[in-house]
């Protein structure tokens, strides 16, 4: 099955080999040393001045880690909201009492922090509410960084923390997630046990999803061999086979070219959407519903060959022609 979807992805057969090794303890050293490994792979990829921090669970986990663990006692947050992420961040920062101050914008536009008197500003890199692509610049504030469906896949801006996920452009497997911090974000008081980032520091606080890290140390290995940038252009180039397919199809974009992600493609429904998801299922493809009505999302993350494309565009056009031709 080729997973159009914005995680979790296809991975290669080294990725999913990985998984297989075998059972092994997670107070062992062999399982340290990976986990180390993967730490060190992801400073050296991505942050190489931030701490690695792996967490067990969801992008989600690790966005409320983030929160709850690097705001500052009594601090309060700007959150700017162009869909739903953004929205989820502004919603776990009141869950734990901290003061949000939102600044939203239309779902089909970028958003891009602004100077405020505030401890940080939260955002969200790629916004797969609609793909698009925010702006993140410097503003003498810290920022939090939601970077889960951007790591690997598009060039990150300077943040002091960066939250990522192993099952999205990373392309390992669902079950481990990270947050990249400046040290100095790390030294507050817990606001709750699991998801306090401080615990992570050291060790293995928890038991973690083993095969998963396992997976993640792998794709992080490959992802060097592919190096970040040549990663970054695999994926545009596969955004650019759709688009210019989807184009050809005659099927209406949901956003203007310039605001696009690398990775994620919303487009208006030529028909009804759950016919159309199960036509591509039946073939092997399985796409993603939008969430506004009257869109379909498609997204190009992960290990997927050109000719997946292709052919996935040839049963899209024969499913479009055959309700409108």
């Amino acid at each position: 099955m080729i997973l159009l979807n914005p995680g979790p992805v296809n991975t290669s057969p080294r990725v999913r080999e990985a998984q297989l090794a075998g059972e092994q303890c997670h107070r062992e050293p062999e399982f340290l040393a990976v986990q180390e490994q993967a730490r060190g792979l992801l400073r050296e990829l991505f942050a190489p001045d931030h701490e690695a921090l792996l967490l067990t669970g969801s992008g989600t986990a690790a966005v409320e880690a983030a929160v709850s663990s690097c705001v500052p006692p009594r601090g309060r947050l700007m959150v700017l909201v162009n869909g739903v992420y953004g929205r989820r961040m502004a919603d776990m920062a009141r869950a734990y009492g901290i003061e949000v101050v939102e600044k939203r914008g239309p779902w089909n536009e970028p958003i891009e922090p602004e100077a405020c008197d505030c401890d940080f500003v939260g955002t969200v890199l790629h916004e797969t509410t609609t793909g698009v692509l925010n702006r993140v610049r410097d503003i003498g504030t810290p920022i939090l960084l939601d970077a889960i469906s951007a790591v690997g896949g598009e060039e990150l801006p300077d943040a002091d923390v960066i939250v990522g996920s192993a099952n999205k452009c990373i392309q390992g497997v669902p079950g481990v997630s990270f947050v990249l911090a400046r040290e100095r974000h790390l030294r507050h008081p817990p606001r709750n046990y699991y998801l306090h980032l401080a615990r992570y520091r050291e060790g293995v606080p928890f038991t973690p999803a083993v095969p998963a890290t396992l997976a993640l140390r792998e794709a992080l290995l490959e992802l060097r061999e592919e190096t970040v940038a040549g990663r970054i252009d695999r994926y545009r180039r596969a955004a650019a086979l759709l688009r210019d397919g989807f184009e050809r199809m005659g099927l209406r974009f949901y956003l203007k070219p310039e605001v696009r992600s690398n990775t994620l493609t919303t487009l208006h429904l030529p028909t009804d959407y759950e016919l159309l998801h199960e036509r591509l299922k039946a073939e092997g493809f399985v796409i993603y519903k939008g969430l506004m009505e009257g869109v379909f999302r498609v997204a190009n993350m992960g290990w997927i060959e050109p000719r997946e494309l292709l052919r996935f565009l040839k049963v899209l056009e024969e499913t479009v022609c055959a309700r409108s031709c």
